[in-house]
């Protein structure tokens, strides 16, 4: 039988309505290790965590609370961060989000925007702690500020970059 295109009330592929979400946070995670880029603070953001928080914020049924368990371990270890660091943190993050979408019904782009802008400073912030705990608290948070300010204004492109791939995610075959 040949088809010209899809059918109409053909659903849309089992295979890539789950492993897009998934793809794009763990390629996101690993793309800092294949830049060639060397600084002595932390200036590229963490673009895991930034698909991560914008797929929770798009589509908050798709995805089990507990999803930051795995996903903030392969970014562990593509960050090179203490295990366990990114899991307990990206974990918290999508609690956060549940809950706020529990309490925000009508949620708009600046909702989403404040929310993300929120989290990642959050979890920038823990992480570098975590990371360096002998450090002065005060130099910490002041080398992770500019990481923080640059991911919180990529957060409309990421949004909208995240949107893309859940409408090729959506795409009928």
């Amino acid at each position: 039988m040949n088809r010209a295109g899809p059918r109409l009330g053909e659903p849309a592929s089992l295979w890539r309505m789950r492993a897009v979400p998934v793809a794009t946070v763990i390629a996101a995670s690993a793309l800092p290790l294949m830049l060639p880029l060397i600084a002595n603070s932390p200036v590229l953001p963490p673009l895991g965590l930034l698909f991560f928080l914008c797929w929770q914020l798009l589509r908050t049924e798709m995805w089990p609370v507990w999803i930051g368990l795995p996903l903030g371990l392969v970014d562990d270890l593509f960050s090179g961060a203490p295990i366990g660091t990114a899991v307990c943190l990206w974990t918290l993050a999508s609690i956060a989000i549940h809950y706020f979408a529990q309490r925000i019904y009508w949620r708009g782009f600046f909702h989403d925007w404040g929310i993300a802008a929120l989290l990642l400073a959050a979890v920038q912030a823990a992480a570098a702690l975590i990371a360096h705990p002998d450090a002065p608290t005060g130099r910490v948070l002041g080398l992770v500020a500019p990481q923080v300010v640059i991911s919180a204004l990529l957060v409309p492109f990421f949004l909208r970059l995240t949107g893309r791939f859940d409408n090729f995610r959506l795409k009928r075959r």
